[in-house]
C-alpha cells in the first residue's frame, strides 16, 4: 500500500497485559509477516499461538488522499456514522453489550478496542450489563458488591479506560443498575444484614429467585448507601447513565426515584447524567410516570411484536402502533424501543431472531427503528442475531457468523436517525415527529407511514407478505424522494437513489422488504463491484471440521448439522435453525463459488448435514437434506451424496504465510484477525497478503 505523504506509522500487539513493540513501519512497506501470522484468528487461520490477542494499530493520517489497489471509497453511512462529534439527545441509538460476551478476552480492555467497530455502525451510547462481581448463581443481576468490578472483566481502572475511549469517539456509557437486590452472599449480608427485607425474621427471595435477597427501602442507611454507590461510578469511572433493573418492583417506592434521580443528576454541575427505567412506565408502571426516568421501556410494543412473530398482515402492525402512539401521548419522558435484549435472548430458554420473528427479523427491525423513540440493538445483532447467549456464562459472540443483509441494514438505520430530523425523539410526547399512515389499495400485507417534523419527512414501506407485490400507496408528498435503504440491495452493500414521485405512486416490494425513504434531494451511491478472487479449497488446520460448498449462485447458505452429541443445538453456533452461515472464500477458474463451513462449537464430528440456501431472509431451495457429513469434504451442488458415493476430500493444508502471502484470498482480515468479506468502515486490512488502507 503506498501513501502519499512521510508520516509514519506504528503498530503493536497486545496479547495479556504486556505491549509488545513490532517496530515502526517505514512508508512503503509491506507488514510483518511475522505479525500477520500472530494474530489470525482461529478456524480461519492459526489460533494457537497466543489465547488472548488483540491488536492496536495508530497511525497518522498522511496529508494527502491514501491510494493504491483495493483502497475503497468510505459511503455516505460510514461518513455519518464515524463523527466522532457527540450526537444531541433525540438522534441517538443505544447498544447493549455484555462485556463478558463482547469479545473472547471477555474483558473492559479487550472491548475497548472495538468501541471504534461501534461507533462506526452508528452506536452513540453503551449499556454495559451489570459488571459488578457476581454471587454463586453466576448471574450478573445478582451482585456481590456495588462498588468493585467483576475480577474476569478487569479494574476499576480499566473501566474508567474503557470509558475515558469512549468518550473520545463521541460515545456515552451507561451502567446496569440493580436497585432491588443483592447476592445472597453479598457483603452486605453480614456487614449490614439491616439493609435486607425479612419476614418472621428471615431474609426475603424476590419472586422467589433464589439467589438473591430483597433490599429493604425503608432503612434509611439502605437508601444513602445505595446512593453512595451511584455517586460512586460517576466519581470513579466518569460514567453518564443507568439502565435501571426492576424498577417494577413494589418493594422499591416510588418516593425513592424522585428524591435519588435529581439527587444524582445534581451531583457534578458539568456532569449530565441519564436514566433508562426497565418497565414499560407509559403503560404498566404509571405511578412512575413523574418520578424523573428520561426513558423507558416500550415493553409492550416489543411484547407485541414478538406476538405477531412471522406474522404477514399489515394491520395487526398498524394496530401496535396505535396503541404505542395512544401510550405515550402527554408523557414526559422518551421511550426505548427493541425487538430483543438479554430477556428476550436468553431467558425462558432464550430465542434468537430468527426464532423469535422468522424472516420478519428484519422488517421488524426497521419498524422498531424508524416507527417511534430512540433504538436499541443488543450484541450480536449485527451478526444476525442467531445465538443464544448465556450472560450467566458469558458465552462469547461469534463474530466469524455473518449476515451483510441485517449488519447494513442496522448501519443505514443508525444513518437515519444521526441525519434526519423526523426520525428524532423526544422527551416530551408533543415534540415528537408526527405519524401519519398512508393508504394502501388492494393489499392486506404492506404496511406505509411518514414521520414528519418541519420540513423534515421520511416514508417507511414495509411488505410482511410472503410473496413479491405491487403496491399502489397514495396521500404521498409529491416531489423529489431519496431512497435511503432497499431490502433488494442492502446485503450487497450501501447504496442511494433519487425517485421523483406523485401523490400516488406504485412500489415494488420482495417478500418481507422493506424500503426508507427520505424526502428531499440527496447525492447519489452506488454499490460498488466486489471483487472475488480464484480460490484454492485448503484447510487452514489439519484438525479443523469443516467442508467446502461448489455452486454457480452467490446467496446464503446455512449449515445444521447432528451427530453423537445430539441436534443442531449442539453442534451449531447460532443453536438454531437453520445453522451457521457459510463463509464465501472466492471462485473457481469457471466462476463457480466456493464456501466454507468451519465448526467451531465443538471438535466432535457431525454424522449428517443440511444445506440451505436462503434469499432476502426466506428460505428458497435445500441443496442437501440428511446427507453424509465428510470431514472436509468438497461438495458440489447438483451432485448426489450417500453412503455409496461421497464427496472428494481437501486434505492439503497450509500454515498462515502461505495463506497470506498468496493473493489468492478473496476475503479480508481486519486487526482482530477476523475474517470479513469486504471493509465497511475506515481503517488498516490485510488483503491478498497486502496491508490496505480503506479510507
Amino acid at each position: 500500500m503506498l501513501c502519499n505523504g512521510r508520516q509514519r506509522r506504528s503498530i503493536s500487539i497486545i496479547i495479556e497485559e504486556r505491549i509488545v513493540y513490532y517496530g515502526r513501519e517505514k512508508v512503503f512497506c509491506k507488514v510483518n509477516s511475522t505479525l500477520i501470522k500472530r494474530f489470525i484468528h482461529k478456524g480461519y487461520m492459526i489460533s494457537n499461538i497466543v489465547n488472548r490477542l488483540l491488536i492496536v494499530i495508530s497511525w497518522s493520517l498522511c496529508s494527502a488522499f491514501y491510494c493504491g489497489v483495493n483502497a475503497q471509497t468510505v459511503s455516505y453511512v460510514d461518513a455519518i456514522n464515524n463523527s466522532t462529534d457527540q450526537r444531541p439527545e433525540g438522534r441517538r441509538v443505544i447498544y447493549e453489550m455484555n462485556v463478558g460476551s463482547f469479545t473472547q478476552a471477555g474483558t473492559f480492555e479487550a472491548a475497548q478496542y472495538q468501541l471504534g467497530q461501534l461507533r462506526s455502525i452508528g452506536i452513540d451510547i453503551v449499556w454495559l450489563m451489570p459488571i459488578y462481581p457476581r454471587g454463586t448463581s453466576g448471574s450478573p443481576y445478582a451482585a456481590t458488591n456495588f462498588q468493585q468490578t467483576n475480577p474476569q472483566y478487569g479494574t476499576i481502572e480499566n473501566l474508567r479506560n474503557f470509558v475515558a475511549e469512549a468518550h473520545r469517539l463521541g460515545m456515552e456509557v451507561w451502567l446496569d443498575w440493580v436497585p432491588n437486590h443483592t447476592a445472597t452472599n453479598a457483603d452486605w449480608v453480614t456487614t449490614h444484614p439491616e439493609y435486607y427485607a425479612k419476614s418472621g425474621g428471615q431474609m426475603i427471595h424476590p419472586n422467589n429467585y433464589s439467589d438473591v435477597w430483597q433490599l429493604d427501602y425503608q432503612n434509611e442507611g439502605l437508601v444513602t448507601a445505595m446512593n453512595d454507590c451511584l455517586k460512586f461510578w460517576i466519581d470513579q469511572a466518569d460514567i453518564d447513565g443507568y439502565r435501571c433493573d426492576y424498577i417494577s418492583s413494589s418493594w422499591i417506592p416510588a418516593s425513592y426515584w424522585q428524591t435519588t434521580i435529581p439527587l444524582i443528576k445534581q451531583y457534578k454541575e458539568d456532569k449530565n447524567i441519564t436514566f433508562l427505567g426497565e418497565a414499560d412506565i407509559a403503560a404498566d408502571v404509571t405511578r412512575l410516570k413523574d418520578v424523573g426516568f428520561d426513558y423507558d421501556y416500550a415493553w409492550q410494543f416489543q411484547s407485541s411484536l414478538a406476538d405477531y412473530a412471522s406474522g404477514n398482515t399489515a394491520s395487526r402492525l398498524k394496530a401496535f402502533g396505535n396503541n404505542l402512539l395512544n401510550a405515550s401521548s402527554g408523557i414526559g419522558f422518551g421511550r426505548m424501543l427493541y425487538v430483543t435484549n438479554h430477556d428476550q435472548n436468553f431467558n425462558d430458554g432464550g430465542k434468537t431472531l430468527t426464532q423469535l420473528y422468522g424472516a420478519n427479523r428484519y422488517a421488524l427491525t426497521v419498524f422498531a427503528a424508524t416507527f417511534y423513540g430512540m433504538p436499541l440493538i443488543f450484541n450480536g445483532m449485527e451478526t444476525g442475531g442467531n445465538q443464544i447467549l448465556d450472560y450467566f456464562s458469558d458465552t462469547k459472540i461469534n463474530w466469524s457468523v455473518k449476515d451483510d443483509k441485517m449488519l447494513n441494514t442496522l448501519r443505514t438505520l443508525c444513518a437515519l436517525k444521526h441525519e434526519v430530523e423526523a426520525l428524532s425523539d423526544s422527551r416530551n410526547a408533543g415534540d415528537n415527529p408526527t405519524v401519519s399512515w398512508k393508504t394502501v389499495s388492494d393489499n392486506t400485507s404492506v404496511l406505509a407511514y411518514t414521520r414528519t417534523l418541519g420540513d423534515s419527512e421520511v416514508l417507511v414501506i414495509l411488505n410482511m407478505g410472503t410473496s413479491t407485490v405491487s403496491a399502489t400507496i397514495t396521500g404521498l408528498t409529491a416531489g423529489q424522494w431519496s431512497l435511503w435503504l432497499n431490502s433488494e440491495t442492502i446485503a450487497r452493500g450501501i447504496s442511494r437513489s433519487q425517485q421523483t414521485m406523485d401523490a400516488s405512486q406504485v412500489f415494488d416490494l420482495d417478500a418481507k422488504g422493506y424500503r426508507v425513504y427520505v424526502r428531499g434531494t440527496y447525492s447519489e451511491e452506488s454499490i460498488p463491484e466486489q471483487e472475488i478472487d480464484v480460490y484454492t479449497p485448503v484447510l487452514d488446520t489439519e484438525d479443523e471440521v469443516s467442508f467446502f460448498l461448489e455452486t454457480a449462485t452467490e446467496s446464503t447458505y446455512n449449515v445444521w448439522t447432528w451427530g453423537s452429541l445430539g441436534g443442531g443445538e449442539a453442534y451449531t453456533e447460532s443453536g438454531s435453525w437453520p445453522g451457521d452461515a457459510m463463509m464465501l472464500m472466492g471462485k473457481t477458474d469457471s466462476g463457480h463459488l466456493i464456501y466454507k463451513y468451519v465448526q467451531t462449537k465443538t471438535a466432535d464430528i457431525p454424522s449428517n448435514l443440511i444445506v440451505t440456501r436462503y434469499d432476502n431472509g426466506a428460505e428458497t431451495s435445500r441443496l442437501w437434506d440428511g446427507v453424509p457429513f465428510v470431514n472436509h469434504g468438497y461438495y458440489v451442488e447438483g451432485m448426489t451424496y450417500n453412503d455409496n458415493s461421497q464427496p472428494n476430500i481437501i486434505s492439503s493444508s497450509s500454515d498462515v504465510k502461505g495463506i497470506v502471502s498468496s493473493g489468492k484470498d478473496a476475503f479480508w482480515y481486519n486487526l482482530n484477525g477476523f475474517r470479513i468479506s469486504q471493509p465497511t468502515v475506515p481503517g488498516i486490512y490485510i488483503h491478498g497478503g497486502r496491508k490496505v488502507v480503506v479510507r
